[in-house]
């Protein structure tokens, strides 16, 4: 639990920002939002920015794009505020949503009050995108002075939003290798993620072509040129009066395809920097300075949780969850997976992050850096996934916990969070425990491409069979969906995996695999010198079981003389875990492993 010095030390941490650091959090209405203040060197202005989101995956591959507006916003002189709507991130549960929309524009209210008070600014530009720039518009009345709105892609037909997206999450739980058992089909979902009922029946009833007052003199639409209705709703607003400028949404379907591989759209957020620009220089010069937030906290069932930034210049973005009764067993550090958000896969992170609390176990979820809230290290490549340079990432997360008084701890992943947490371990003495959820891999091999592997996303040959026998890749192979020069090169990948592993004696140690599989199981051994637990868990038929039984045999029992190792396989799940027992299992899991000790 946060202790009274602890507190003071964090509004310190609150109190300054540049260039390179995580925005500042802030709490209000059941919720959390960042706060990026106008830039050394900007003159403040009197125009202040509130960033919409919008709802479900769309708002996972929009994150980075929210982050990357900010910082250039920031740079114009222009304050700005994101949050997240009410039961969504890293916001509070157990609400109800009486008529659908009100907790959310109340909560879009007191956001514009919130960022008027930071900033110093009096009038406000709103940029919304998908349902947000939909909120946008139906919000404006009751937010006082909005000079101008930025509408994104905007939501025009809430009944035709829904039907798309019903097919989009279909498509999503087909790429996941979900079968229809698995699937949410009973609500309005999309990656694990649920649209309260209220609300979608309420975004069920939007039509903004029906808008009979023009939400602000000045709009920029920001249209998908495959949308007619998008154009359409630019040309009655400027019927109302608006002042309209157009801007065609290239690279949108880069964007929203998956914010693992998500492309940012340059010269869509240069348009909307420069039109946010022209409104801020002729608002004029803000009439106080901005204000630091201090320390955010919110109280929830059970827990206390505190959104932070922290590392070195307070880079990197994050939440610390402390239980409300007495601490017991290592704290846990929740590593994120892929560019998802430190929320995790349909919240995932934040759900495994309260239960902990509930069992009196202390943990932090956080964005590496140049993922999701966390800006990029000036000098570092890119592609930040499977670099040694995320360790220094999580080496910050370790000093952030000793210094709460809150280590040792234990490393928890999935995917390319696992194999971070595996690494990790070996260079952290502060370390007590690996829980490892479907590693793609121990050792990283130099000649793989990162960029292809997350693209092109390689499956186990357990998933290929699978979905061979399915009717629907017939269907797909039929219709040309299946690219099969990919599938094949992938599967013969595998197989040569499996062929260098079987190889006897010298033949097998001289190939490339042979190299890597010593070099995993140096470090197996290295974990096993200190008696660090490490638990392995994988779904039936995910990728990384490849790897594993390349380099530790078909049976596993390359693993059998590490005492200190545990292997599970689950059965019915998929890559990101999305059933519920297969996500209550790495819950105990991670419960077990962080009580060790206890």
């Amino acid at each position: 639990m946060l202790q009274s010095n602890d507190l003071a030390a964090a509004a310190d941490e609150s109190a300054t920002w540049t260039p390179g650091s995580a925005a500042l959090p802030v709490s209000f209405a059941r919720t959390v939002g960042l706060f990026t203040p106008p830039g050394p060197g900007a003159a403040p202005s009197d125009c202040a920015v509130l960033l919409l989101s919008p709802w479900g995956f769309e708002e996972m591959c929009t994150r980075k794009l929210w982050r990357q507006l900010a910082e250039r916003f920031s740079g114009l002189g222009v304050a700005s505020l994101r949050f997240d709507y009410p039961g969504t991130g890293d916001s509070l549960d157990a609400m109800e949503f009486p008529g659908g929309l009100p907790v959310w524009q109340g909560a879009i209210e007191a956001a514009a009050a919130e960022l008027r008070r930071l900033s110093g600014a009096s009038k406000l530009v709103l940029v919304g995108h998908g349902l947000g720039a939909t909120l946008a518009v139906l919000s404006a009345g009751k937010l006082g002075a909005v000079e101008g709105m930025a509408l994104m892609a905007p939501v025009v037909s809430g009944r035709f939003y829904l039907r798309e997206l019903s097919a989009w999450s279909k498509m999503v739980d087909d790429g996941l290798g979900l079968g229809e058992d698995q699937r949410i089909t009973s609500k309005t979902s999309i990656a694990g993620l649920v649209m309260p009922d209220d609300v979608a029946e309420a975004v069920r009833r939007i039509n903004l072509q029906a808008t009979e007052i023009a939400p602000a003199p000045s709009i920029l639409m920001v249209h998908r040129p495959a949308r007619e209705n998008e154009a359409a709703l630019a040309t009655r607003l400027e019927e109302l009066g608006a002042a309209v400028s157009r801007q065609a949404y290239l690279g949108y379907d880069e964007l929203v395809s998956n914010p693992t591989i998500a492309t940012q759209p340059d010269a869509v957020a240069t348009r909307v920097a420069e039109w946010v620009g022209t409104l801020a220089a002729a608002a004029g010069p803000a009439s106080r300075p901005w204000s630091s937030p201090g320390t955010a906290v919110l109280g929830g069932d059970g827990f206390f949780e505190e959104p932070l930034r922290f590392g070195p210049r307070g880079r990197l973005s994050g939440v610390l969850c402390t239980p409300v009764a007495a601490r017991r067993g290592a704290s846990v550090i929740l590593l994120g997976t892929a560019y998802d958000r430190h929320a995790g896969w349909a919240r995932s992170t934040v759900e495994t992050a309260r239960c902990l609390a509930l069992q009196g176990i202390a943990s932090l979820r956080f964005d590496a850096a140049n993922v999701g809230d966390s800006p990029p290290v000036g000098g570092a490549p890119g592609q930040v996934l499977f670099s040694a340079g995320q360790k220094d990432d999580v080496k910050a997360a370790f000093d952030l916990m000793a210094a709460r008084r809150l280590a040792p701890a234990v490393l928890a992943g999935r995917c390319s969070g696992a194999y971070l947490a595996f690494q990790s371990s070996l260079d952290e003495p502060r370390c007590r425990g690996v829980v490892a959820v479907n590693p793609f891999t121990f050792v990283w091999d130099p000649d793989d491409s990162v960029d292809e592997a997350l693209r092109y996303n390689p499956r186990s040959l357990g998933d290929y069979r699978k979905r061979a026998l399915r009717l629907d890749t017939l269907r797909r192979l039929a219709a040309g969906q299946i690219d099969l020069g990919r599938a094949a090169a992938n599967i013969g990948r595998q197989l040569g995996r499996r062929a260098a592993a079987a190889a006897p004696g010298l033949l097998g140690r001289l190939t490339k695999y042979g190299r890597l599989q010593r070099s995993a199981l140096s470090a197996f051994r290295t974990l096993a010198g200190r008696r660090t637990p490490v638990r392995l868990i994988y779904s039936e038929t995910d990728v990384g079981l490849e790897r594993y039984h390349a380099y530790f045999g078909a049976d596993g029992s390359g693993l059998r003389a590490f005492a200190n190792v545990s292997v599970e396989v689950v059965p019915d799940a998929d890559h990101n875990m999305s059933p519920p027992a297969a996500r209550a299992l790495l819950q105990r899991r991670i419960i077990e492993t962080a009580l060790a000790d206890d």
